[in-house]
């Protein structure tokens, strides 16, 4: 995933051994950092850039603060809540100013959905 300004790249690399979160400056000069700190995938930035979400291995949605400048100085990642196991790859959406999420869940654990359609015409008996 491409930061919001164009001049990071998030993503996961299992050269640690298992999955890990990594940002590096693009085009690619050197500068990298592993975020994840136990394992990582899914990463999504901020709309502003100034904070990174992935999904940690213990399936807890997890934000880590950043500051992108010629380095990147990376805070200490802290879990927002847990996701399902259900949940499938690219399980969540985070709204621009990372307050609110989408997260997917199967159809068995969901309540149905009804949708009404034309529903003006209703208003008009």
């Amino acid at each position: 995933m491409f930061s919001p300004d164009g001049r990071w790249i998030a993503y996961v690399s299992d050269e640690s051994g298992r999955g890990e979160v990594y940002v590096q400056s693009f085009p690619l000069s050197g500068e990298k950092r592993q975020i994840s700190t136990n394992g990582g995938s899914e990463p999504s930035w901020r709309k502003d850039g100034l904070e990174l979400f992935y999904l940690a291995a213990d399936r807890n949605l997890t934000a880590v603060p950043l500051k992108l400048g010629a380095k990147v100085e990376a805070g200490w990642p802290k879990p927002l809540f847990a996701v399902p196991d259900s949940a499938r790859r690219y399980s969540y959406a985070a709204t621009g100013d990372g307050r609110r999420f989408l997260v997917t869940r199967t159809a068995g654990e969901m309540p149905p959905l009804t949708v009404v359609v034309n529903w003006q015409a209703g208003w008009k008996r």
